[in-house]
């Protein structure tokens, strides 16, 4: 006996819907399950207040516009308002170039190094190359070691980067003025700009042996040095003796022996007396 049309049907358009209804609810499934993980996906590191933002610096023949100068007032080295600005640069009124060297006196032969840019009119710009660090993190140098850190150029006025340093993390600062022309300074200035806008475009690893703050500018002399070039070597390795071989290959503009010329350039006095002044960079030049 033939089964009926009608018989026949329904079974089929049952077993249809529910292989239907089974695929709509896997992708209902999906559709939850990626708008629930997405966010977590997407979600962005949340950076200290001071390392919040990249510098970068447009060109335009002799004038540069620097993007997010940062300046800190600092009431403490963890307690502080972060300010950021931009400010249009001159580059034929490049004069000077310092270099500035902080030991850790914790860690023999440890330090950081970073270079200041003297403009026509006493005016400094200060360019750090650091880690970036994330709210609630410290530098680490075993971490630094397995490329946790991203690499960060700070670009800031010297009441920040020198004045923090000397006055509220109570490091000895040395301020070196570098053997070094106008364009030689310049050059230098505008090749760490270059790097810093490419590293904003393609990040780097900080690396505490091999992608640090005093390998870089190392990296910068070199790539502008004519006659000198700093060679690798254990000072370099251990920046806390790096002005020793800045002193030696006659990259500091000093005629004293070494241990006078390094006294002489300590300004932790003179940036604890001129914290507030205007003129804080000539003033703890004088």
């Amino acid at each position: 006996m033939s089964q009926s049309p009608a018989r026949g049907y329904l079974p089929h358009m049952i077993a249809k819907s529910c292989h239907a209804a089974r695929f709509h609810c896997l992708l209902a499934a999906l559709l939850v399950g990626c708008k629930s993980y997405a966010p977590v996906a997407l979600r962005l590191p949340e950076w200290s207040p001071d390392m919040a933002r990249v510098t970068t610096a447009e060109f335009n023949g002799n004038l540069v516009t620097l993007h997010n100068v940062r300046h800190c007032n600092y009431r403490t080295a963890q307690d502080y308002d972060v300010t950021w600005y931009d400010k249009v640069v001159d580059l034929d009124k490049i004069r000077t170039l310092d270099y500035v060297m902080v030991p850790f006196g914790e860690l023999p032969g440890i330090a950081h190094t970073q270079l200041s840019y003297g403009f026509e009119g006493d005016d400094y710009i200060g360019v750090s190359v650091e880690i970036r660090r994330k709210v609630g993190e410290s530098y680490d140098f075993l971490k630094g070691l397995t490329s946790y850190f991203p690499l960060h150029y700070v670009i800031a006025d010297e009441n920040d980067l020198i004045g923090r340093r000397a006055i509220y993390d109570l490091n000895d600062v040395y301020v070196y003025r570098a053997n070094a022309t106008a364009e030689q300074a310049r050059a230098m200035f505008v090749d760490m700009l270059e790097r810093a806008n490419k590293l904003a475009l393609f990040p780097e690893n900080y690396n505490t042996l091999t992608n640090n703050c005093t390998t870089n500018v190392v990296r910068h002399v070199n790539q502008v040095a004519r006659r000198v070039k700093v060679p690798f070597s254990l000072k370099v390795l251990f920046p806390g003796y790096s002005d020793r071989l800045a002193y030696e290959l006659g990259l500091i503009a000093s005629d004293k022996p070494f241990e006078e010329a390094k006294q002489a350039a300590r300004v932790n006095d003179a940036a604890f007396i001129y914290r507030n002044d205007p003129n804080f960079s000539r003033m703890i030049r004088r």
